[in-house]
Formats: C-alpha cells, structure tokens, sequence
C-alpha cells in the first residue's frame, strides 16, 4: 500500500476497526476514511454503493460485523445472520463495482468444525460440522469466504480473507450479556471488587482451551497481509489466511490471570450448568509465520493494557451479575 493510498475501514469505530485505523496511522497512512452506523448503514446496498461511488478507496478493510459471545449468539441468531450476511454481501460486491484494488475481510475461527483436528489449518473449512451455539455467525463468515474466493476465481479480483482467533483489547465490547468471554471476564471482575462481592460465578467447567490475540497485533497482521499476500500466490491454498497467537490457554487459567490483573481477592467459582461451546480451538498459524510474521504482545501484558482501557473508558458503565 502506497502512504497516500485511499483506505476504508468498515466497523472503525469498534474492536478491530479502531486498532486497524490506530496501526495504520502509526505507520504512516493518512488517508483514512470511515463511517459510523449513524452516517452509513452497511446492511443498505444503495447507501453502500453511494459512498463507494463518491469516495472510491484503493484498499478496504472489511472488520464491520455483528458480534457476541455464547448468549448473544443464543438470543438474536436471526439478527446475526442477517446482519452479518447484508453487510458482506454490500461491501464485497461495491469493492468489485468501483474498483477497490484490494479487499481483506475479516471472518472468524468459529468458521472451522467443533471437533476439527487440532491445530486448525485453512484446509478445515467445510470439513464438519459447526459449534450450534455461533453457527448462524459462523455460516455468515463461511459464505463471505466463499463470495471472496468466487469473485476472485470469476472477476480477477485480489479479495483476500483472514480468520482471526478470538481477539481482545481498546474498545471492546463491555455489554454484561453480549461480551465475549475476555471483556465478560473484565466487566465481572472488576464490579466484584469494586462493589466488594465474595464471589465471581463463570460459566462452564473452565476447561476448554482457548487462543486470544491482542487486537494491534490483529492489525499489524492484517496490514502486512494486505501489503505482502497476493492471492493469485496462492491458487490452491483457498486463499484465506488464519491470524493468532498459536498459544492456547484454558478458560480456567484465563479468568485466573483476568482476577489477578483487576485485583480481584474474592473466590472464583464455575457454574458446571452452564454451557462451555467447543472445547477446543487453537489455529495453525504457520502459513502466516512462514510470511514472516508472529504477535508480539503475549496474553498478560495485552490483559493489562485492555484493562487499562476499561478503566479509562468504561468503568463507569453499569455492571453486570455473570460473565460469560
């Protein structure tokens, strides 16, 4: 990417969006454009097409999506597919229409099987059956994969798709039921501490195994990929990329750490009732380090740099009575 190149990042306001938006600035790109829901709905195709047409960016960043952990996706899996569906559907479709020079989309690890062989490798997708707690997110990201390899198999196009593990950091999402487990995790401790609670109940067993990635090292990846991947390099290799860490944790020693970094001296209990999701999910990343690339910020520091960000900017957010 030259440093005066135009580039969108859709979703610039969220998780993924903001550290892309903040790498890139700390590399020398300016030329950045976005638009928050209230501009600019993705879900509306001619909205879309409109601000393609006038703006007409080099390079897109596809990190808008509609995002949860295990009850969200119980509760609205109607809304997430739908979402989730339109929004690609659009952004896809107008980065080919007006031109863009280059696409990463941004799926999800919850694309790969339940019980896939691990590590998970790109040559999993569609090899078994889904996790049924996501699989309405997870067919929505499947069919974004699918639409990038299509419409560079029949247009020619450089739509590139990476599958990021499961991501924290800056401007998480706090909600106490729609969270994913790490800002859950955050969210509850730190309200026990502060309102002096005796216990913090977590859902499951505490065993399933889990990898987290900071999300600027996210960033950083996506970037080198959008400068360094090319995905007629790649014919056979379904031209998709896994992003992490390569280091999994169990979701026990996770909420371990999470305590000891908020400060939290209460008891931790586990609620066996509840549902764990998959109880496995590490990503193969050695496609990726074969590029040359590797995180650089491991799971404690990243906890304590995103719980430092929910201290300025969330704190005073009312709280919640579960993590999830």
């Amino acid at each position: 990417m030259e440093k005066d190149a135009k580039i969108y990042i859709a979703g610039h306001r969220g998780l993924v969006g903001s550290a892309l938006e903040r790498v890139l600035r700390e590399q020398g790109f300016e030329n950045l454009v976005g638009r928050t829901h209230a501009e600019m709905d993705l879900t509306d195709q001619k909205a879309v097409n409109a601000f393609f047409e006038s703006e007409r960016p080099d390079y897109v960043f596809l990190a808008a999506a509609r995002v949860g952990g295990i009850r969200a996706n119980s509760t609205f899996p109607a809304e997430f597919i739908y979402s989730n569906l339109q929004i690609q559907n659009n952004v896809i479709e107008a980065c080919h229409r007006f031109g863009a020079r280059k696409l990463l989309f941004l799926g999800s690890s919850c694309i790969y099987p339940k019980f896939a062989q691990q590590p998970m490798d790109e040559s999993q997708l569609l090899s078994g059956k889904l996790e049924p707690t996501n699989q309405p997110y997870a067919v929505a990201k499947i069919a974004g994969i699918i639409m990038c390899q299509s419409y560079n198999r029949q247009y020619g196009t450089n739509f590139v798709s990476v599958m990021p593990t499961n991501l924290y950091g800056p401007n998480d999402n706090y909600h106490p039921d729609n969270s994913h487990v790490i800002p859950g995790l955050i969210r509850r401790f730190h309200d026990a501490r502060v309102n002096e609670d005796p216990e913090v109940v977590v859902w499951g067993t505490g065993k399933p195994l889990r990898e987290f990635l900071y999300s600027d090292d996210l960033a950083r990846a996506s970037i080198f990929l959008m400068q360094q991947y090319d995905v007629s390099d790649d014919p056979e290799g379904g031209q998709m990329v896994n992003i992490g860490s390569g280091i999994e944790v169990s979701i026990r020693e996770l909420a371990e750490t999470v305590q000891s970094v908020v400060g939290y001296a209460g008891t931790l209990r586990f609620d066996f009732t509840k549902p764990d999701g998959t109880p496995r999910k590490l990503l193969d990343v050695s496609k990726l380090h074969s590029m040359g690339w590797k995180h650089s910020v491991e799971l404690r520091e990243g906890l304590e740099l995103a719980y430092a960000d929910f201290l300025k900017h969330h704190a005073h957010q009312p709280g919640s009575r579960s993590a999830r």
